[in-house]
């Protein structure tokens, strides 16, 4: 994923979730409600059953027949933004998802552009994997700031316990204690006791 993020981007990222956090009032090592985050962006959140006009066998085949095959996108129309987000995944993957669509407007970036055909049912859509892996980076650094996590393996928790206290799934908790350094880091710290002992 880094291979396409600009030097310096990592250490913004961790600066921006620290910047958010200061204006809802949380500290680093606070859980942040993607909910609380989207009311402060004014970016209203909703599941596919609100969407008017949704169609009966669209909604089954998002909620029923291929719950996995999406997870969030957000709509963006003059000043204002609206996110769709998944609600079959767990608690801990829609706080992802939806701070990965808030990250994309944190960031400033150019939506998606989607597109279908006359019998509207083919659709495509332009795909930036920059902007993707931006987004993807800062909403970890936000639900995940590394200060945070670092104080939490320190303490020696386990990822299991710093996914239930932030709100967020295992695997991201694992993924961001690999890809921020934090565990290579405590290796060495504990190597360098260990020879000084």
């Amino acid at each position: 994923m880094s291979a396409t993020l600009e030097r310096g981007f990592k250490a913004r990222a961790e600066r921006t979730s620290m910047g958010l956090r200061g204006e809802l009032g949380l500290s680093a090592f606070a859980r942040l409600d993607p909910r609380q985050l989207a009311a402060y962006l004014q970016v209203q959140l909703i599941g596919p059953a609100e969407v008017l006009g949704m169609n009966p066998a669209m909604l089954d085949q998002l909620l029923t027949v291929d719950p996995w095959g999406w997870s969030a996108l957000t709509i963006v129309q003059g000043e204002s933004a609206l996110v769709i987000y998944n609600p079959s995944h767990s608690l801990g993957r829609q706080a992802s998802d939806i701070t990965h669509e808030l990250a994309h407007i944190v960031l400033g970036h150019q939506p998606a552009t989607m597109i279908m055909s006359h019998d509207g049912k083919i659709v495509m859509r332009t795909y930036n994997q920059k902007q993707e892996d931006e987004a993807n980076w800062l909403a970890w650094a936000i639900l995940l700031p590394r200060d945070a996590l670092f104080a939490q393996k320190k303490r020696e928790s386990s990822a299991q316990e710093i996914a239930a206290l932030f709100g967020v799934t295992e695997t991201l908790v694992q993924y961001r204690l690999r890809i921020t350094g934090i565990e290579s880091q405590l290796r060495s710290a504990q190597s360098w006791k260990r020879k000084r002992a």
